[in-house]
């Protein structure tokens, strides 16, 4: 597809092409391709994203104690009384509490640090409220945080940091523990995840 050229009475699709090109791994040709989707196949969807998009632009915010998505200024799950308030689990993202959440087998509170240390892309420990973080780790009731970033050299650099700043804290952290996945034949699993398998053993 041949990417679109606007002239002076195509400001608007244009404009929604380049919004549509801001969302992550969206290049212009696929931003192109939706736009031209949704203006010509189903109009419908497209002023329901909009609408959409502007509710929770509005009304979506940052708990104030887990720093995750809300719609009011403590989240459901920080306002649960039935959670676990000795544990912390760390998290780089919503979408990543979202996904342990799923698992139904943690019933403590979380952290979200809405990033990852990333000296490449220039953000730091200040840059994902580390500092925060420590507050909230040593109010007297935390007894574990767990260390739940990912396994990426960012996510491994960022529990690091984590690690070594509660531990000067007086806090023992734990971190997930890496191992073979359910189901599949050693021959076929990666040799960096069979040796952490056996370090993590149990």
């Amino acid at each position: 597809m041949e990417p679109y050229a606007a002239g002076s009475d195509g400001a608007a699709l244009e404009g929604l092409i380049a919004a549509l090109r801001r969302l992550p791994g969206v290049g212009q040709k696929s931003a192109q391709r939706m736009a031209f989707h949704l203006l010509q196949h189903d109009r419908g969807a497209a002023q329901q994203l909009g609408r959409a998009l502007l509710h929770a632009a509005e009304h979506v915010q940052h708990c104030q104690r887990c720093n995750t998505f809300a719609q009011s200024s403590v989240c459901a799950v920080c306002a649960n009384p039935q959670r676990d308030a000795s544990l912390l689990c760390v998290v780089e993202t919503p979408a990543d509490q979202a996904a342990l959440e799923r698992t139904k087998a943690y019933q403590g509170l979380y952290f979200v640090l809405m990033g990852k240390i990333s000296p490449l892309d220039g953000i730091g420990p200040k840059d994902i409220g580390i500092e925060a973080l420590f507050a909230r780790a040593c109010d007297g009731v935390v007894r574990e945080v767990i260390l739940a970033t990912n396994f990426t050299a960012e996510g491994e650099a960022t529990a690091h940091v984590i690690s070594e700043g509660l531990k000067a804290r007086g806090l023992r952290p734990t971190r997930l523990a890496r191992g073979v996945p359910v189901g599949s034949e050693l021959e076929y699993v990666d040799l960096g995840t069979i040796a952490h398998a056996l370090v993590d053993r149990r």
